[in-house]
């Protein structure tokens, strides 16, 4: 029999909830394990992402609405969670008390247990907080679906850019220099990521890890299958 924690009463910091909120994005449920770790993958298991966190999580439980929950959570002020119950959590601030029940785990899609690896590193840049911001606003002005990590010319650019159309508007950073030729692409729709600075490190084998220079965040996003190197 496992041992209850003493400590089964805890606050989220502001920097959690942020990371929750981005977490949402790319899974609404999510399986919250015992520990300092925080991790949730998309339905269609193209996009991983990782973090630690400055908490201490008493027990597992599933959530199956995560923004629900945080907008339950936003109902209380300096809000405290109360975990001593076994099928539900006590949210409590003051007066003020709301009980939120936990999903089957079942029900919910979640990460293998074995770290991500990639196969290979074949193309690392840092991309700062204004080239991703610009980057995404771009797409969302022009209405551009895709990203793409272009070697060409001796240079590593990130182009949003619509691929089927010759004729599409596009926006374009250098963030390198190479000698290989390359087309690696991603959907813009999967760069589901905090605002901030990354290290990136792409492999020619359709993977990518994307490791935030401030959080300690990683995401793993996959390729698109046209992606070309060399």
């Amino acid at each position: 029999m496992k041992l209850r924690p003493n400590n089964m009463t805890m606050k989220l910091s502001d920097k959690t909830l942020t990371l929750l909120k981005n977490f949402s994005s790319i899974n609404q449920s999510i399986l919250f394990k015992e520990g300092k770790t925080l991790r949730t993958i998309s339905v269609m298991k193209n996009i991983l992402a990782e973090a630690q966190i400055d908490e201490d999580l008493p027990k597992d439980f599933g959530i199956y609405d995560l923004n629900q929950f945080l907008n339950g959570l936003n109902l209380h002020q300096n809000s405290e969670l109360d975990f001593n119950n076994e099928g539900y959590v006590l949210i409590k601030e003051g007066k003020f008390r709301s009980k939120y029940f936990f999903a089957d785990p079942n029900v919910i899609v979640t990460p293998p247990d074995k770290d991500i690896v990639l196969p290979s590193e074949d193309v690392c840049f840092n991309l700062d907080t204004r080239e991703l911001d610009k980057l995404i606003k771009a797409a969302a002005i022009y209405q551009l679906p895709d990203l793409s990590v272009v070697g060409e010319a001796g240079v590593v650019k990130l182009v949003v850019r619509d691929k089927k159309n010759d004729t599409s508007n596009d926006f374009s950073v250098i963030v390198g220099e190479t000698d290989e030729v390359f087309s690696l692409n991603f959907k813009v729709e999967n760069i589901k990521i905090i605002p901030g600075s990354y290290d990136v490190v792409i492999s020619r084998k359709f993977l990518s890890r994307f490791k935030n220079t401030s959080f300690d965040v990683t995401y793993h996003i996959a390729l698109e299958p046209d992606s070309t190197f060399g």
